[in-house]
């Protein structure tokens, strides 16, 4: 089994030339399929003499795989998609053969090495210091429960005395942070945002200051504000934001899992202003910087608070203690893959002008298909899009409508397009982080409503 002999040479071939047709051929688009209607086809796949390799991969190929939705498809637009670039999918098949580790320094230097190039590069537009620093973690909820574990941290340092810990938020915040909430078992004050959808500065402050004075005992440890909200795309006031946090002395973490990517564009870098007031941040690579999963990049304006809360000790662990930069020290983790390496290689090798020019591209087709909603005799556009997701609803239809035209859009194979809601209406988003969508896939989608 850990034998490389002819037999594994010639999988490898087949593996390659599969990896690449999928990589040179446009993507399918496919689409579940049952527990039963599967197990029917294919019965129990893992057997005491196993399938051999051939067989396995043929079984994946003809019938797994298709069973799958692709998220690199131009017209899958729901959710948050992906689109890694070529050269971030093919260095992802290095860092899969090449069995590197990415906790330690000792294992890892030179891949820990340049992923911390790709986050400094991330770091800098966002205009943190150059003591700032981080870690690729898998992906953004664990980004922002280990950013928020660091700051409940810091906090209890200062505060040793606090009955109850808070952290502050808009209504709008991903789920993630009532998740990292739960998990850490801590209050949540979730705060209105205002016009357009925003959570603005003066709100946080006096929210805040009305929360302490009815609760002494307690305190607000975090501010969260979102650059990039999940369901329409909206950047809230960040500076703003970052003075209230700032004024109280509360750590002011950015949830920039979606939207931060856009740092990365010169023509719209201006909106994030005040995100350089962050002691936390974060931004998803395999969301909108062409990364494949799973990468989040997670950046601390004072690293050595984030070591102190996430380091963990033991005797096997003592030979690590070396003063090193340690990747398992800034989040809640230990064993890491080096998953921060796609996204560097495509990066180095691409340079930072050709994301600049992608990320442009994709949010030119968002304002294309803003301006065909409204001209669009059966769509309301809800919000003029800030940054890549158009949200709108269908005249005259109720949620099972959504629903059946959701998936019949998929069983014709013409997109992967989910219902979501807001101010609890049903309603159709696009979330456009792919370079390869064009305004006619969305012309086509538009033709069907």
């Amino acid at each position: 089994m850990h034998e490389f002999n002819d037999e594994v040479e010639k999988l490898a071939a087949e593996i390659l030339e599969y990896s690449l047709v999928r990589l040179k051929t446009d993507p399918p688009l496919d689409g579940p399929r049952t527990w039963e209607d599967l197990y029917n086809e294919v019965g129990n796949t893992i057997t005491p003499e196993g399938l051999g390799g051939h067989a396995a991969l043929t079984l994946f190929k003809d019938v797994l795989a298709t069973a799958c939705i692709s998220t690199d498809h131009p017209r899958n637009l729901a959710f948050i998609p992906s689109a890694p670039s070529e050269y971030a999918n093919l260095f992802d098949l290095v860092v899969g053969a090449s069995a590197l580790y990415g906790g330690s320094w000792m294992e890892g230097a030179g891949a820990v090495f340049a992923e911390n190039q790709a986050l400094k590069w991330i770091s800098d537009l966002a205009g943190m210091p150059e003591s700032a620093g981080g870690v690729f973690v898998q992906g953004g909820t664990i980004g922002n429960l280990s950013a928020l574990v660091a700051a409940r941290y810091d906090a209890r340092q200062r505060y040793p005395n606090t009955d109850k810990w808070v952290i502050a938020c808009s209504k709008e915040a991903h789920s993630s942070v009532k998740s990292a909430a739960d998990v850490m078992d801590v209050g949540v004050l979730q705060i209105e945002p205002e016009q357009n959808f925003k959570l603005q500065g003066n709100a946080v402050a006096s929210a805040i200051d009305s929360y302490q004075l009815k609760n002494p005992t307690h305190r607000i440890f975090a501010v969260v504000a979102t650059a990039g909200t999940t369901n329409l795309g909206v950047i809230d006031d960040l500076l703003g934001i970052g003075n209230a946090a700032k004024a109280r002395g509360i750590w002011y973490h950015v949830d920039g899992a979606y939207g931060l990517a856009a740092l990365c564009s010169p023509s719209i870098k201006h909106l994030f202003g005040g995100v350089e007031l962050a002691d936390s941040l974060i931004v998803d690579p395999h969301k909108w910087l062409f990364a494949p999963f799973d990468a989040c990049a997670l950046i601390y304006r004072n690293p050595n608070i984030a070591k102190a809360a996430h380091t963990q000790h033991a005797g096997y662990l003592e030979s690590l203690e070396t003063g090193e930069w340690n990747p398992s020290d800034y989040a809640i983790h230990l064993t890491r893959r080096v998953r921060g390496l796609p996204f560097w290689f495509s990066l180095a090798a691409h340079g930072t002008n050709e994301y600049a020019a992608a990320m442009d591209k994709t949010m030119f087709v968002a304002q294309e298909g803003a301006r065909l909603i409204n001209e669009h005799p059966n769509l309301e556009l809800i919000i003029e899009p800030e940054l890549s997701i158009v949200a709108f609803k269908r005249t005259g239809w109720r949620n099972a409508d959504y629903q059946n035209w959701s998936a019949k859009l998929l069983a014709d194979q013409i997109g992967f397009v989910t219902p979501s809601s807001h101010q609890g209406e049903p309603i159709l988003r696009f979330a456009i982080v792919n370079p390869w969508t064009k305004v006619s896939d969305l012309e086509l989608i538009f033709g069907t409503l």
